[in-house]
């Protein structure tokens, strides 16, 4: 963003005036290509080049919807923006929140434990309408069929309110029953997972939707009742929302936060401090300055920040 801004303004790149060359290699410059091997010609390696499959960098599966967003995209453009590598990830995420050792107590959640590890997106669309018919009040089956056979956000927001009023029901049993054993705390677990899973979708669908001043109240609602809930980075969809509202000194607080060393890092909360940081001194900021006192602290705080960014993440620039 900060490169952005200064070549709209002066026309030159600042990244090349202050010699930052060491980048190249990490956006995939010429210095970092490895010489072909002797046994290949010149034209074998473009040959190689042009065989290669393009390359398809996408968020984490959970942050878009497969029905009403994925698919969408398959339709326009033909090509299947999910790998087999993206959609084990899902699936193993789906089923650390919503299967549990319990399961085979509720027929329902029996078929949803199957559905979550089919592969064929109607075998799975199948199950949940199999389970509804066993258990009308089957959350896990609600949120199946808003993140698979939903094509807009407005059906996917509509099965994730019936998935939060089954959700909710379930919750309040689960939280009177989980002091009788293990299981039953199990059985609390898998809950709390659905209905916090269920609520931050909510809150994406209604940031999507265009209430974004909505979306960002439901998330700070949902970080403050499931403080230690922080696998599925809650945050970074708070991050997301605030800066579409340009509310950067919110944004500043929530990094605070979780900018931490101790922390795992994500692209979304680098590039976030790399652009607050360069917002911080890009009005003031002159080439013609920067070459004759060398850059301030503030500013190469900031270049060390897109630096670090880009190297979590080469992709996003492009």
């Amino acid at each position: 963003v900060f490169e952005w801004w200064h070549f709209r303004k002066y026309g030159t790149s600042f990244i090349e005036q202050v010699s930052v060359s060491h980048l190249r290699p990490l956006i995939g410059g010429a210095e970092s290509s490895p010489p072909a091997p002797a046994a290949f010609s010149a034209g074998d390696n473009e040959t190689s080049r042009q065989n290669m499959p393009e390359c398809k960098v996408w968020r984490n599966p959970l942050n878009l919807f497969r029905g009403a967003e994925y698919s969408r995209y398959m339709w326009v453009t033909g090509k299947e923006p999910l790998t087999y590598y993206d959609m084990n990830l899902s699936a193993q995420d789906h089923q650390t929140f919503f299967t549990c050792d319990t399961d085979a107590l509720r027929p329902s959640d029996t078929v949803m434990q199957k559905a979550w590890r089919e592969r064929n997106p109607q075998a799975r669309i199948k199950a949940a309408y199999q389970a509804l018919e066993l258990n009308n009040d089957c959350a896990t089956a609600y949120v199946l069929l808003a993140e698979e056979e939903a094509t807009t956000i407005v059906d996917a927001e509509k099965y994730f309110k019936q998935a939060l009023k089954a959700g909710e029901m379930i919750y309040r049993k689960s939280q009177n029953c989980h002091s009788q054993g293990p299981q039953h705390e199990a059985q609390l677990r898998r809950d709390t997972n659905v209905l916090v899973y269920v609520k931050r979708r909510l809150a994406m669908c209604a940031r999507k939707l265009g209430r974004i001043r909505e979306a960002v109240k439901m998330m700070r609602d949902l970080m403050k009742e499931f403080p230690l809930l922080s696998m599925l980075n809650i945050h970074e969809n708070l991050l997301e929302a605030l800066l579409e509202l340009q509310a950067y000194a919110d944004v500043q607080a929530v990094l605070a936060k979780y900018d931490d060393i101790s922390l795992p890092k994500s692209a979304a909360i680098c590039y976030t401090a790399a652009l607050l940081k360069a917002r911080a001194v890009s009005e003031r900021f002159s080439p013609e300055t920067a070459s004759k006192r060398g850059l301030s602290t503030a500013e190469i705080n900031a270049v060390e920040a897109i630096h670090r960014a880009v190297e979590f993440n080469p992709h996003v620039p492009k």
